[in-house]
């Protein structure tokens, strides 16, 4: 079987002005490729950066999925994305997007640890943020996921959209008994979030999810539910009800 007949993956990121960040996407795109040699995966973007998810659409031929580079649900998700793909490609089936998932808990235990966590730390799960209560309500079940992993509380908190502000999280904790706080990135790439994350002021923050194999596999497996569902082409899958809390999609949490 031709690797058209099996059809195209198409990774749609966000978009960001950082070359960093798109190097990292980048990065990642090609980890996802290495999972299944052969398959034909394409890495395209809602605004700003090149190439733009409707020109790919337009162009492929084939069975094609679209998984969103998302940690949250939002209206990039709900609105900006189905619109494209209503437009560019009515045939396409549409993934929902990444979190919350233990994948991503595991990434974000990993990037803790190499930053130097240690036991008596207090940990912030620091994202964008969103207008979109339900794009919040994803990264606090995330938040939820890492506690249980880390055997310790998490609190998720926001650079800009959403309560508690990363500032306001920081100075309560600051009046804590932890000696130190580390702020997990719950972002995918460098840019600005991550920027506004790391001077913030906490002890130690970690690097972006970024070109990670648990976060490749987690594109796979958003891909092959959505590949394998019976729903129609352009209704995004809903999460299962359980720690993850419920579907959404997140603005601006990339």
């Amino acid at each position: 079987m031709t690797a058209s007949a099996r059809g195209t993956l198409v990774i749609a990121a966000h978009g960001t002005r950082s070359a960093a960040g798109e190097e990292t996407l980048a990065r990642l795109a090609a980890m996802v490729r290495g999972l299944r040699p052969g398959r034909r995966v394409e890495l395209a973007y809602l605004e700003i950066s090149k190439p733009l998810l409707a020109d790919v659409l337009a162009w492929l031929p084939g069975p094609v999925t679209v998984v969103p580079l998302l940690l949250a649900g939002g209206y990039h998700v709900h609105i900006d994305l189905p619109d494209v793909v209503a437009r560019a490609r009515p045939d396409a089936a549409v993934a929902r997007p990444l979190g919350p998932d233990p994948l991503l808990t595991h990434a974000l235990a990993r990037r803790l640890a190499r930053a130097g966590l240690r036991p008596a730390d207090a940990v912030i799960l620091g994202a964008a943020g969103s207008s979109d209560p339900a794009a919040l309500a994803d990264v606090r079940a995330a938040a939820r996921l890492l506690a249980v992993r880390l055997s310790r509380p998490v609190t998720a908190a926001f650079a800009t959209g959403g309560e508690p502000t990363v500032g306001e999280a920081l100075d309560r904790m600051r009046h804590g008994p932890a000696p130190r706080v580390a702020l997990a990135s719950y972002l995918l790439a460098p840019g600005f979030f991550h920027d506004r994350l790391s001077n913030a002021g906490a002890d130690l923050v970690t690097e972006p999810i970024g070109a990670d194999p648990d976060l490749a596999a987690l594109v796979w497996a958003r891909h092959d539910q959505a590949a394998g569902s019976s729903r129609s082409p352009l209704m995004i899958s809903s999460a299962p009800a359980s720690l993850e809390g419920p579907a959404s999609a997140p603005t601006n949490i990339s």
